[in-house]
Formats: structure tokens, sequence, C-alpha cells
């Protein structure tokens, strides 16, 4: 084929375009058409072919660029959206029926672009890019942009738009740039993100200072409920991950801290006034930014820490350790309440909460013993009527508090205290409840920490079987029971709880002296029990024991006598007895007969003369006692009871540990401190034993982990006792590396 018979197929090859272009098509033979185009390839002419639907394309599009940017802005973008479906269609016929083979053959072979994307290209040029009118007038890049910005303003403020034509346009957009010159998002995305930015931060700026939190929360929720939507309907979906950042920003990164601390309804107010419903919508709405959701998280642990600091102040003033131990389970309860509902059960806001509370609580050891007489107040009374699953609800609420403390050895000691009591004294409430909470802390802290505890319950079985067996020999040795021989003379009878040492508080008080008959019972049973158990001692504890003492009252001469039985300390009854042979006595004498230390004895003088118990009398007058105070047995006490118990006047809860003091200032005890030491020294030559040589910050944070379930051991403490261990020569340092140390067998 020579090129004058080329161009003459492509005249009628230009003809048929021209039909399709001018929808007058229905006459063609779309058949002789891709004939035609065929043999023009097949023969060398694709240029020919290409050159010409090229011309053809770009004076088609010159003409519809000059009658969009006719069309007046109100009907620009319907104008626009016409001339690109029409466009679409006729270039997907010239594809189709002419130029598919060239397509597959010539355009490939000579790197040229597609006839359908080659029409992209000249639409842009001719249309979006040039498309104006006469000198002056704005080009239809800059009408259309301006106008697609207008509806998504008006929609913004509520108005209807037609969001068909606005997504036809926006991927016009979208096609005439594909081939990378990025139309939509250099002349809309970005002017529109601009403006996205500035529109929301104005309006949220003014209606936060108008509104609300809980209102603004709502609105912004809205808003970019309203931006999601607009991607849907017809901006690209490439644009929804920077829409969504820009109205993020404006609506919620640029004003977190605001919303948070704001004083119309922040996220404070929410907490004082439990509303976890609107702190779970200020969540929801800050979790799009996870980055602020922290600023939420601080202000509520800031708020913990505010709000425990200042329970923490009340009973430094009021000196209550129930209420305040109920004060820090409320405050749980509640938080608990908050982390799971308004941060929907978040594990870094159960953190925070948590490290919150151990902040508040571990400014002192007052926690660890508050805790303590909490829990001794549960298994006195706390627990009575409850359920097994209510009382072991009880107890996991308290041990929430537990886990709290960073003083665990502190608790310990003091629990260990009131525990003691509570079983010598028979004051438990379930003895069920009493092994759980061991129980409890055994499965927190290991066995070592509740091996002690474990051991008082030992002790006390152990005690019980040895009375059964002391009292068999004892009816065994007389031949007959109390209760056969009522005419015999009256016998002490006496209940023992042997304890072992190193399970129970020391008692550092030296025992009192007894009665003659009690002696005699005393003696009795440590010849029994030392005749049973070879190489044992008894040490007898005296400040722990309880009698019941039977009492005569009135005038014997007149008939008018009273009997009770009196339930009373063990020194009581020391006391007491004294009275049978003078009925008035000294102070100095009951001190020098009993050999009670000195504030014990006022302690249990002043429980005799109380107004309600007053079975002795004393000379002087108020609640205190005199040096020089006499003290006469009262024959005109009486009671409507026959069994009177005497209550013991009882120290402040705080002072009731023999080493509360400490504890009750906030300090650490002095015997926990030595039990530190003790245990602070194990672990470091456990370590060492097993490693051999070690730096000093390896040590330290070994040791540290180590004990990290019974306390928290002071980087300085634990190099005290690196330093005493060198000097004893448990440790040695290294020659060249002076914070190098290594075991010495």
């Amino acid at each position: 084929m020579d090129s004058a018979s080329a161009a003459k197929i492509w005249t009628g090859l230009a003809t048929a375009i021209s039909e399709i272009h001018n929808q007058d098509a229905s006459l063609l033979s779309f058949e002789e058409l891709y004939r035609n185009a065929y043999n023009l390839v097949l023969h060398k002419h694709g240029g020919v072919l290409y050159d010409g639907v090229e011309a053809c394309v770009s004076e088609h599009l010159s003409r519809v660029a000059g009658g969009v940017s006719a069309c007046p802005d109100a009907l620009l973008l319907a104008g626009a959206s016409k001339a690109w479906l029409d466009h679409q269609l006729k270039m997907v016929m010239v594809r189709d029926s002419i130029c598919m083979y060239m397509d597959r053959t010539y355009v490939v072979q000579h790197r040229r672009k597609p006839v359908y994307e080659l029409g992209l290209k000249l639409f842009r040029e001719r249309v979006w890019d040039r498309g104006g009118g006469s000198e002056g007038e704005s080009s239809v890049k800059s009408r259309l942009t301006g106008i697609l910005l207008s509806n998504v303003s008006s929609e913004r403020s509520g108005q209807l738009i037609d969001r068909s034509l606005m997504k036809n346009v926006l991927t016009m957009l979208l096609e005439i740039g594909a081939d990378g010159s990025n139309v939509y998002e250099n002349d809309f995305e970005a002017p529109f993100l601009a403006g996205t930015t500035s529109f929301y931060t104005a309006e949220s700026r003014d209606y936060l200072a108008r509104n609300t939190v809980p209102d603004y929360v709502r609105k912004a929720e809205r808003r970019l409920n309203e931006e999601a939507s607009r991607v849907e309907n017809y901006l690209s979906p490439s644009t929804a991950p920077r829409l969504m950042r820009a109205a993020e920003t404006a609506l919620i990164a640029d004003h977190a801290q605001a919303l948070v601390g704001a004083a119309n309804g922040g996220a404070v107010s929410m907490l004082d006034d439990d509303k976890a419903s609107d702190l779970r919508n200020l969540y929801d709405l800050l979790a799009r930014v996870p980055a602020t959701v922290e600023v939420l998280r601080e202000a509520v642990g800031d708020h913990i820490k505010k709000v425990g600091g200042e329970l923490v102040a009340d009973q430094e003033r009021v000196k209550e350790p129930v209420v305040f131990v109920k004060g820090v389970l409320a405050m749980r309860a509640k938080y608990d309440r908050f982390v799971s509902i308004s941060f929907r059960s978040e594990k870094r806001a159960a953190a925070r909460v948590k490290a919150a509370f151990e902040s508040f609580l571990n400014t002192d050891s007052r926690a660890a013993l508050y805790l303590a007489i909490y829990v001794d107040e549960l298994m006195r009374s706390g627990l009575k009527g409850a359920g097994e699953a209510e009382a072991d609800e009880m107890l996991n609420r308290a041990l929430a508090i537990f886990r709290y403390l960073q003083d665990k050895d502190v608790f310990e000691a003091f629990y260990k205290q009131h525990l003691a009591k509570r079983l010598l004294g028979g004051k438990s409430i379930s003895d069920e409840a009493e092994k759980n909470m061991v129980a409890m802390l055994k499965a927190e802290c290991g066995y070592q920490f509740t091996s002690k505890l474990e051991g008082m319950f030992t002790d006390m079985h152990l005690s019980r079987n040895t009375m059964d067996l002391y009292k068999r020999s004892v009816r065994d040795e007389e031949g007959r029971t109390p209760a056969n021989a009522p005419d015999a003379a009256p016998r002490v009878e006496l209940e023992v709880d042997v304890l072992t040492t190193g399970y129970w508080p020391a008692q550092t008080a030296p025992p009192c002296n007894l009665p003659p008959p009690v002696q005699e019972a005393v003696a009795r049973f440590e010849s029994f029990y030392v005749g049973k158990y070879t190489g044992r001692k008894l040490s007898w504890q005296t400040a722990t024991g309880t009698a019941e003492v039977k009492a005569t009252f009135g005038n014997a001469a007149a008939g008018e006598v009273r009997k009770h039985d009196l339930v009373v300390t063990t020194y009581q009854m020391a006391i007491l007895v004294l009275f049978n042979d003078a009925p008035t006595r000294t102070l100095t004498e009951i001190k020098s007969a009993t050999n009670i230390e000195d504030g014990e004895l006022r302690r249990n003088l002043i429980s005799l003369c109380t107004p309600k118990h007053r079975i002795l009398k004393k000379s002087s007058k108020g609640k205190s006692i005199e040096d020089d105070d006499k003290f006469t047995y009262n024959p005109d006490f009486s009671s409507k009871l026959k069994r009177v118990k005497v209550p013991l006047v009882s120290m402040k809860e705080t002072q009731r540990p023999a080493d509360a003091a400490g504890a009750a200032g906030g300090g650490v005890p002095k015997a926990v401190e030595e039990n530190r030491r003790h245990l602070l020294e194990a672990a470091i030559v456990r370590i060492m034993k097993s490693r051999k040589s070690l730096q000093h910050n390896d040590l330290v944070a070994e040791v540290s982990k180590q004990l990290s379930s019974r306390f928290a051991p002071d980087p300085q403490t634990i190099k005290k006792r690196i330093e005493s261990l060198i000097e004893r020569e448990y440790l040695e340092r290294g020659e060249t590396d002076r914070k190098q140390y290594h075991y010495l067998a």
C-alpha cells in the first residue's frame, strides 16, 4: 500500500470518527472501519492512523472546551459532567471499532499511549487545562475547582447538593490525571484539604468556646462521620486518610488538652460526676488520634493521685484505718468501672490507673498497716452473715489493694500480729475465711511469704490435740472428772496454746507473777509437756492470756451477796486476786506483787476502774493514774449479767501492733527493717553463689527483681548490704574493676 492509498483510506476513517463525535454513526459499518484500520497498520501506515486519530480528537475537544466554557457557573458542573461522559463513550467507540488492532500492535511496538489514554491526555490538555472563554475569563479548571469547593462548603453548612455530578467530575479529574500528572491531587484535593483544615479549625474553636465538652464530642463525631460519608459518595478513596487526618487534627488533636481539662464538662468533671458514658464518648473521639488518648490517661491518673492524696491527708487527721481502706476500695471500684466502660477495658488505661493507686498508697507504710487493720476488722465482724461467695469477694477486693503495695512485708508483719490476736483470743468469725485469705496471699506472693502464717494455724491445731491429751492425763491421775466430785477443793482449769517461737510475733514483756493456784496448774502442765516432748522449753507469755474469775460482791452479813464470773486478762486476774487478802492496795504494792510492766499495769488498772465496770475504786479523780494512787475493792459493783466481760481499754488502732509507731508515722517498723537486712543479704549471697561474679548494676537489678514480691529495695540500701558482706568476706571486689564483685566460697 502506497502513501496515496493510505491517505485515501484515512480520509474515510476521519469522516467516520467525525460522525461518531457528532452522534451520527448509525449508518456506519464498523466491520469495514475495523478492516480499513487493520490494513493501514498491517501495511506499515500505523503512524498515519495514530496521528490522524490524535488530530481528530484534539480538534473535537477544542470545540467541546468552548462549549463547556460557555456554560454559566450554575450549569458548569453539569456541562463538564456531560462533556466528560460523552467523551468517554466516544473514545470507547473509536477504540473498539477502529483502533483495537492498532492498540495491540503499533502502540506496543512504538511505545505510544493507547487510544483511550490518549483521549484522556487530550481532554486534560484541551478542556481542563486550556478550556476558557475570551481573554480575561477564568479557565474551566479554576471555575470548576471553585464550584467543587463551594459545593463542599455548602454541604457542610447543611445544604443539599447534587452528589452524582460531584462524583462524575471528580472521577474525571482522577482519570485524566492517571498518567502521573495528579490532576485530582494537585488541582482539587490540595485546596480541598486546606479548606477543610481552615473550616474545622474555626468551627471547633468557636463551638468549644460556647458549648460543653459532651456537646462538642457529639458535634465532632457527627462532623467526622459526615466527612467519611463524603468519601463514600463522591470523593476518591485515596482522599480518605488525608481528609480524616486533617479533620481529626483540627477537631481532636488541636483541642485534646482543652477537652480533657475543660471546666465545663471536661474529663475531670466527668470523673467527679460519675459520667462514664460521656467519658466513653470522649475516649472514642480521642482514640481516632491515638496519641491524644495519652492526655486522657494522664488526666485520669493525676485525678486518682489527687483524690487519693486527699484521702491520705484526711487519715493523718482523723486516723480511721477502716474508713481509709473502704475509701480506697470505693475509689478502686469506681475507676475500674471507668476503665471497663469508658476506656473499653483498655490495658494501657488499666495500667495507668494501677500506677496512680500505687503512687499514693506507697507514699509511706501507713497503707500497709491500715489494710492489715481492715482485714482484721473483716475477720472479726465484717464477714458476719456473708455467704461463702460474698466473703471471698470481700477478701479479693482487699487483696486487690494489697497488690498495689510495695511494702508487702510491712503488711505481713502487721497481719501476723492481728492474726495472732484473733487465733489466741478466738475472735475470728470464720476459720475458713482465715485460711482462704492465707491461701490468696500464698498464691500472690509465694510460699515464703505465708510460711509463718500457715505455721500459726498448725500450732493452734497441735495445741488443741495437746490439751486433749493433757486433760485425759489429769482425769486419769485423779481417777475421776471434776463433775463427779463437786465437794472437792476447786482446781484451776488451764487452757494452754503452745506456740512455735519463729512463727508468732515476738513477745518482749516479762511474765507476771501468777497467783499460787494458777502457778501450781502451770507447773503441772509443764511437767506433762516436758515429759511428753523431750528437748523442748516453755516460755510463758502472760501478756496475751485471759482468765475467768469467780467474784463475790455485796454484804454477806446483810445477806446481800451477788456472784459474778468476771472475764478478764491474765494481768487483771493477777491484780484482782491480791484483793482477797486486803481490800485496799497501792500502785506500788500491786506493781511489786505482780511484776507487770508499768504501762500495761496502768492500762489494766484503768480498765477495772471504768464507770461501767468499776470493780476497783481509785483514790484520785480523772482518767489517768497517779503514782500515789490507792485502789480499793468495790463491794457495791453490780451487773444484770451473770458473766461480765471486762474490756481492756484499747490503744488507738494505729498503735495496736507492738512496733506500729514507725508505720503510724509513715516509716517502716524496726522489726521489718531488720528482717529486710537479712533478706537482702540472703538474696545477694544466693545470687553471687550461683553467678560467681557480677557487675554492681546487674547485682542490684537481680536483687530488686527477686525481692519485688515483698518490698521495693532501695539501691543505696542494697549497696550498704554489699559493703557489709565484703567486710565479712562473703564477697570481694575485682582487682581491676571495682564495680565487679566475686563470690568467696
